[in-house]
């Protein structure tokens, strides 16, 4: 064994923003057959299936009933949709955060007023008619065609496409999400404002801003606020509010993040950073040697982290710590913090299985 000192990180220089969209920069793209609902496609994986888009509901409007084939989180941004299921209501308000599990069969969630939704579905959904017939299937593939015929460039799934990824191609006008001008840190934290309340009948949704920020001793700028963790995917699910400056670290899993307030610094970015609306992925391997905000405003955005963050102390020093979803849930046990269930075969009030049938 060679004794020259064992190192983790090689010398590299990413940019920093290689992996992201401004989705304020893109239109809102009709889907077929279901009226009333657009998407702004982002990233789909041809490997996984995989999809991430933000929805968009008009007033009076319904996301169909569906079968998710995969599981799907969502976070309302504004708006306010209406969701009835087993004589149970429940009402999602901007801030509201839920994960339905694979093979789930959902009624259909209503927008009393105009409504803008977060969402990554895990897998392809499908859409049911009035008798429980199968209508349509929402695929990755349809969400890529979407983008191609809008000649739209998503997000890249792995660190070499980050690489060789040209400018976006799109170059017609933009629709900003209702959270580009307003105060969206409202949506999660309840110190900054207030929005419409959400009222919650069903486990699988929560109120982000009855969460409490989870901050540790070694960060104590950064807060948590945990929402979800996978004990059998490693997946875990949180808002954070990122207000000191993030040690080094390599993603050994993916992640996936919204800006929802302040303005984030990346390397080689532009000066005021990135704002709401701005959407990133960092592939597996991706590597940042400082994360932080560029304002006085809080630093606040969604995160879904798929595998292991390692630390240490910059390029080429040895690692420091490995944080993964046991750590994530050891902070949740200890900040009292109740997190969105995973699955229960015994709740009627979702999981209600059928199978898919044409008609």
């Amino acid at each position: 064994m060679s004794e020259q000192k064992e190192t983790f990180n090689p010398e590299f220089n990413p940019l920093g923003a290689e992996g992201s969209i401004d989705t304020n920069a893109m239109p809102w793209i009709p889907i077929k057959d279901v009226s009333g609902l657009y998407v702004k496609p982002i990233r789909v994986s041809p490997e996984s299936g995989m999809f991430s888009i933000i929805f968009k509901l008009d007033e009076g409007c319904s996301f169909p009933s569906s079968i998710y084939l995969g599981g799907m989180d969502l976070l309302v941004l504004s708006g306010q949709l209406n969701y009835v299921q087993e004589d149970k209501e429940s009402v999602l308000a901007p801030g509201t955060w839920g994960f339905i599990s694979a093979n789930s069969k959902v009624n259909s969630i209503t927008a009393t007023e105009e409504a803008e939704v977060l969402a990554n579905f895990y897998s392809a959904v499908a859409f049911l008619k009035e008798d429980g017939s199968l209508k349509s299937i929402l695929t990755g593939t349809d969400v890529m065609n979407l983008a191609k015929d809008k000649n739209i460039s998503l997000v890249p799934n792995s660190s070499t496409e980050c690489w060789e990824r040209g400018p976006q191609t799109y170059d017609g006008p933009g629709e900003p999400l209702a959270i580009a001008s307003s105060n969206a840190a409202t949506l999660v934290d309840s110190d900054v404002g207030s929005v419409l309340s959400s009222e919650i009948s069903h486990p699988h949704f929560v109120d982000t801003r009855e969460v409490p920020w989870f901050t540790m001793p070694t960060m104590p700028d950064v807060g948590l606020k945990l929402l979800r963790v996978s004990e059998e995917t490693g997946f875990v699910s949180m808002i954070v509010r990122h207000n000191g400056v993030a040690l080094p670290h390599t993603h050994i899993g993916a992640s996936d993040f919204l800006v929802l307030s302040g303005a984030l610094g990346v390397r080689a970015g532009p000066p005021e950073g990135y704002g709401p609306g701005m959407w990133f992925y960092e592939p597996a391997g991706a590597r940042h040697e400082e994360t932080q905000r560029v304002t006085d405003e809080d630093l606040i955005y969604t995160a879904n982290i798929y595998g292991p963050l390692v630390f240490d102390s910059g390029p080429g020093t040895p690692v420091e710590a490995v944080v993964s979803w046991i750590d994530y849930k050891t902070m949740a046990e200890e900040g009292g913090i109740k997190l969105v269930p995973n699955s229960n075969s015994n709740d009627k009030t979702l999981l209600a299985w059928a199978p898919l049938t044409a008609k």
